[in-house]
């Protein structure tokens, strides 16, 4: 069985409850994306443009701080959650994934979000990383135990 830890970002907790759910059933160890400034529920609000997330998510370049590093390099697989904001990964998940060199290790993106589609994200995550050998992302929008289980088991966990 491969070594794998799940990283997530998630600031309002539903992405931090699937990761650590998926965790508990892959066995795997968990890692949380913590930005150095968290994010309030104003920096949250999609409605306001001069929010600190759509001031993000406008600026292609943008990439948060990241508060804590961990060790990716006993892992052979990697699982990577995240909100989808705007169509796409916040960009923190990019400041992690340029962060690290996932040569030799398998990367498995996952998403929740509250309607919003994927949009073109696989392609900024593989740009991000390009040495990893990506599997193609899983949204985790209310997704049974047994749909979890047999997902793992696809993928070798």
């Amino acid at each position: 069985m491969p070594k794998t830890l799940v990283t997530y970002f998630s600031a309002s907790g539903r992405t931090a409850k699937t990761a650590k759910h998926l965790a508990e059933l892959a066995k795997a160890d968990v890692f949380e994306i913590k930005p150095v400034q968290k994010y309030s529920g104003a920096d949250l609000n999609w409605n306001n443009a001069n929010s600190r997330s759509s001031v993000e998510m406008k600026d292609p370049n943008s990439r948060p701080e990241i508060a804590d590093k961990t060790s990716i390099e006993n892992y052979d697989v990697i699982f990577v959650g995240f909100p989808i904001w705007w169509y796409v990964a916040p960009h923190i998940i990019l400041t992690f994934l340029e962060s690290y060199d996932f040569a030799g290790k398998t990367v498995v993106p996952f998403a929740t979000s509250g309607g919003s589609g994927v949009g073109e994200t696989e392609k900024h995550l593989h740009a991000a990383a390009p040495n990893a050998k990506w599997e193609s992302m899983r949204m985790l929008n209310r997704v049974s135990d047994s749909e979890l289980k047999s997902w793992l088991e696809s993928l070798g966990i």
